[in-house]
């Protein structure tokens, strides 16, 4: 699942580091660990970037390895779009 996947600066920032024995200390470990955790799972605008930025990379790569393939995705998304805009200025201008 992605959602499960985490990278590993974040889990970094979110791992309460073993060993510490002061009881104080371990809380105020914990508790920053528990901020960043809310910071990374909190923050949709940097995760959507992050996933935008992924899908473009899948993207860039699979109109490498299959450039034909890639240019008629091209054409059918511009004449799918083209027809869509023609129905709504037609039906608006009825």
């Amino acid at each position: 699942m992605s959602s499960d996947r985490v990278d590993a600066a974040a889990l970094a920032r979110t791992a309460v580091p073993a060993g510490i024995t002061d009881p104080v200390d371990k809380a105020r470990a914990e508790l920053k660990a528990a901020l960043a955790a809310i910071e990374v799972k909190g923050n949709i605008p940097r995760r959507m970037g992050e996933a935008t930025d992924r899908g473009v990379a899948r993207a860039r790569t699979f109109a490498r390895e299959q450039p034909a393939v890639t240019a008629a995705a091209v054409v059918a998304v511009a004449v799918a779009v083209g027809a869509v805009v023609w129905g709504v200025v037609r039906l608006y201008t009825r």
